[in-house]
């Protein structure tokens, strides 16, 4: 059976760069949620133009989950998590891993090339959760440490939470550029020939 480490956040640069693609993880401390296009936006004009960002995501755990969340008496509550697609992101995620050091990444569907080298560079890694997975995901959910730019719909907010025991995740992209996205196209890929070959010997078997 497989072992799922324990992660402490933050993580150094050297715990990074000791996970290895298709290990299960748990997350324990803080993470940031960034499920929206507005929420990247501005985190990237502010890097763009130096100025300081509401909260220190210096070497941040910053992850694609979206969540339901509500204000009851002042107080905002995360009901739930579930993971978005970052390939979405993808125009963004270079930017971020780099100008903020992330050392961990996460949501389902991984990143592109440009993404997988900005994580090279910096000791980063992909975490991949199980998509539907929101009540298992949202156990580990503790405390809502902080939020911010309220202008912004709840679920585009940028929200600070503490977890305990956040997944299982998978490594789906480790920080020496391994990633099980693109072992499973070169896979597709490399079967396709063989596919369409069988196709078409089934159509020439058909009858006419």
């Amino acid at each position: 059976m497989n072992t799922i480490r324990a992660l402490e956040l933050p993580l150094a640069e050297d715990q990074v760069r000791s996970l290895r693609v298709g290990e299960q993880v748990r997350l324990y401390g803080e993470i940031v949620l960034t499920a929206g296009m507005p929420t990247h936006e501005r985190i990237i004009d502010l890097l763009e133009r130096k100025a300081p960002l509401p909260t220190d995501l210096q070497g941040a755990a910053l992850l694609h989950l979206g969540s339901y969340s509500r204000e009851v008496d002042g107080r905002f509550e995360v009901l739930y998590l579930n993971p978005t697609t970052s390939t979405r992101f993808n125009g963004f995620m270079p930017r971020l891993i780099r100008g903020l050091g992330l050392r961990v990444v996460g949501g389902k569907g991984g990143l592109d090339a440009a993404g997988v080298q900005a994580m090279r560079e910096t000791g980063c890694v992909y975490l991949s959760f199980l998509g539907g997975g929101c009540t298992l995901l949202s156990e580990a959910i503790r405390e809502v440490v902080s939020v911010h730019w309220n202008d912004l719909v709840h679920h585009y907010r940028l929200v600070k939470l503490r977890v305990e025991g956040l997944g299982p995740a998978t490594v789906g992209i480790d920080a020496q550029g391994n990633s099980l996205y693109g072992h499973l196209a070169e896979d597709a890929r490399a079967r396709l020939p063989g596919i369409l070959a069988r196709l078409d010997a089934r159509r020439a078997q058909a009858p006419s």
